[in-house]
């Protein structure tokens, strides 16, 4: 069936079973919910929990910011002209490979662009992706995915805090750099978000690019919207390595994964054994008499380099949690997945996801001399059934129709079904291999 009937599941950010504990002096952690109060704020000022990274190749760290730009941006900010208006909010699809229902739908949102500078958006917003989907798992799965962008048009080009903290722009999203006093966070109001990325045929990801060339980024994991999405990235158009924050970031939205980079200041872990994929208290040993967690992938080499095991430190704690590899990307930008990392992508991606989609709606009869193609990914295989029946000469055939199955004239509602599965060998827990499969059906009319 196609997964957007699945139930989504909330982001949270910090490590779900991690007591949350202050990050930064004088800052106020909580694990994951909704957007939250500032210690002391008047008016009962509404927070975010982001994650933010002072460089590439850095280590994160999570601190709570307010859910609006600060006054002195926001008193710039001023209605568009008629002529701007016009096309704010348009949508163009950069990626399309399906119906949203069987596929996982990104959106860019583009700020700091002026209404002559769209085009220039679309281009950095399709530059942005193929960053993102180079990296692996997300390479070989891009026919996965859908991508929208959104034209939030800005009266200023560029946006506040760049190239320095005195700058100010008047942009749609309000986008700032040196948020919470830090140069490289990249904040933005998160109303203002929903509301362009609600104009997308659906959004399960969303990605705000904001025109400039400093390095930053941030990561809001505690934001729930109505269009679905958990979660916003923020990165910056013409850095390079700027992507990397979004990718860091969808292994919390798309994978479940706990950060696996520590603080000094939080000691020993207290709690119980933590329900993410790629942080245990257990050791390599315990897992494997078990059978828990990544067992399954104990010894083997990973593409973050090294053998998969049980490495202190993870969560934000430096002792008592183990996370799977030395050094993956939810330790440090740019880096790989570890292979506990990969199985979780996957699964992830399925869980919005179908392996297979096909333009040929199941609610209307088929002819027998009708074609019907599917669409797979590499690694799936594919099998054709008659009432239940395999047809096995029909294997991995993308397209057939029903008289090439065997349905003879006649055969009045009869029922030709396609299941796909895929293969890889990324997934290896059982559980998670169940969304690895789907299957469609239509009758035929004689």
């Amino acid at each position: 069936m196609p997964r957007r009937a699945r139930a989504r599941i909330r982001t949270t950010a910090i490590a779900a079973g991690v007591t949350a504990v202050a990050v930064l002096a004088g800052t106020a952690s909580a694990a994951g919910g909704a957007a939250g109060q500032r210690p002391g704020a008047a008016g009962g000022e509404r927070t975010h929990e982001v994650e933010y990274f002072s460089g590439p190749g850095g280590h994160g760290r999570h601190v709570r910011v307010s859910a609006e730009p600060p006054e002195r941006i926001a008193r710039a900010q001023q209605p568009l002209a008629a002529a701007e208006r016009a096309g704010d909010g348009d949508v163009t699809p950069i990626v399309e490979n399906g119906s949203t229902a069987d596929k996982l739908d990104v959106v860019v949102v583009g700020d700091g662009y002026t209404a002559a500078e769209q085009a220039d958006f679309h281009a950095d917003a399709r530059a942005k992706w193929q960053q993102v989907s180079a990296v692996a798992p997300y390479d070989a799965y891009r026919g996965l995915f859908n991508v929208w962008a959104v034209d939030a048009v800005s009266n200023d080009s560029g946006v506040s805090g760049d190239p320095t903290q005195s700058v100010v722009k008047d942009t749609a999203l309000g986008s700032y750099f040196w948020c919470d006093g830090l140069e490289r966070l990249l904040c933005v109001d998160t109303d203002k978000v929903e509301s362009y990325a609600a104009k997308a045929p659906a959004a399960d990801l969303v990605i705000v690019v904001s025109n400039a060339a400093k390095y930053g980024g941030a990561g809001y994991n505690d934001v729930s919207s109505g269009p679905g999405y958990d979660g916003i990235a923020t990165v910056s158009s013409d850095h390079p390595d700027s992507a990397q924050v979004a990718v860091h970031e969808t292994g919390h939205s798309l994978g479940k994964l706990a950060d696996e980079y520590v603080y000094d200041e939080y000691g020993t872990y207290p709690g119980p054994e933590p329900t993410d994929a790629n942080i245990s208290t257990l050791s390599a040993s315990a897992m494997a008499a078990q059978r828990v967690k990544w067992y399954r992938w104990l010894g083997q080499q990973s593409p973050d380099g090294g053998v998969v095991g049980a490495y202190e430190g993870g969560g934000y704690y430096p002792r008592g949690l183990n996370r799977p590899t030395e050094n993956s990307i939810m330790r440090t930008l740019g880096r790989e997945f570890n292979l506990p990392g990969r199985e979780a992508m996957v699964a992830g991606f399925y869980r919005h996801a179908s392996v297979l989609a096909s333009d040929v709606p199941t609610d209307r009869p088929l002819t027998r001399g009708q074609r019907v193609s599917v669409r797979v990914p590499a690694s799936a295989s594919v099998r054709w059934y008659v009432d239940g029946r395999e047809v096995r000469r029909a294997r991995d055939k993308q397209t057939v129709t029903p008289a090439s199955l065997g349905v003879r004239p006649g055969g009045h509602g009869q029922r030709i079904t396609v299941r796909a599965t895929d293969g890889t060998a990324a997934v290896r827990d059982p559980e998670l291999r169940k969304l690895l499969t789907d299957s469609r059906s239509w009758r035929v009319r004689g």
